[in-house]
């Protein structure tokens, strides 16, 4: 909400074709003058509400761009442009840009993990005192101490950002947490 004002009468980029992106797309356009919602599959429909595909529609400064991806962007200090390139024909095009807003999902990865280190249902990795709280037994964390903030289910393992259980899934809070994670490494290894 607080960065829509800021792009106010300007070309802004959402990327995502889910629900968030078209929710973010539809807020945007009230500020911003042109608004291109980038989706890399070749429909909405297998990921977005039908009400809010009807609205997008209807948005006058809203353009949908399927089959699209970002490769590139850049600027003097601030994004100017992005680099966008078609998945069917290959082909590439510069496009102004104000700002780029990723709402693409998250889905954690972490199946290729050892057993040993606790998930959610969702596999999300369980670190820090959620580990006692939501998963509170000995096979969970063997040590007497409580687990550190970023440690997961094996002592001295940490893990950071979007892959963690109820984290904030923001790039500033995964590189504030992979910048915390290194004196916790520090104060596990002395």
């Amino acid at each position: 909400m607080t960065e829509a004002q800021a792009t106010e009468d300007r070309e802004v980029h959402v990327l995502g074709g889910g629900n968030s992106a078209g929710q973010a797309a539809m807020y945007l356009s009230k500020y911003a003058s042109k608004v291109t919602l980038l989706v890399r599959g070749s429909s909405l429909a297998a990921s977005m509400s039908e009400y809010l595909m009807t609205e997008i529609e209807a948005a006058e400064n809203i353009e949908v761009h399927l089959s699209t991806r970002v490769v590139d962007g850049g600027g003097e200090g601030r994004l100017e442009y992005l680099v966008l390139k078609d998945s069917i024909s290959g082909a590439a095009k510069i496009v102004s840009s104000a700002a780029l807003f990723v709402l693409i999902g998250a889905e954690p990865h972490t199946g290729w993990l050892t057993g040993d280190i606790v998930r959610d249902r969702r596999d999300y990795v369980v670190t820090g005192q959620s580990l006692l709280r939501d998963w509170g037994t000995t096979e969970v964390w063997p040590l007497e101490r409580p687990p550190m903030l970023l440690e997961t289910s094996i002592p001295g393992a940490f893990a950071a950002g979007d892959v963690r259980h109820r984290s904030v899934k923001r790039v500033a809070s995964a590189v504030g947490e992979g910048s915390i994670a290194i004196p916790l490494i520090h104060s596990f290894l002395n």
